[in-house]
């Protein structure tokens, strides 16, 4: 069972760094936004696969923070682009 687990944390750190360079590169911010998502995702997906290797459910409560705060950005860029205040 943890050698399909050391597998699946591999695949999600390679998608993680495809994610980083479109982070890095993409050409509009939109796409870099999405990127951001799908990052956060991954990290998330990271943080469920280290918390059942190692058996400690307090790495969970980080990826739920890390998601929160991904949805925050969100809907923040989301407004800004659309070119209202935040306030609004």
């Amino acid at each position: 069972m943890t050698e399909y687990l050391d597998i699946l944390l591999y695949i999600q750190i390679g998608l993680s760094s495809i994610c980083l360079f479109r982070i890095i590169r993409g050409p509009t911010i939109p796409d870099r936004m999405v990127g951001i998502d799908i990052f956060g995702i991954l990290v998330v997906g990271i943080c469920a696969i280290i918390s059942v290797q190692t058996e400690k459910s307090f790495i969970l409560d980080i990826g739920i923070a890390w998601i929160i705060l991904s949805f925050i950005g969100t809907l923040t860029l989301a407004k800004y682009l659309s070119g209202k205040k935040l306030n609004e």
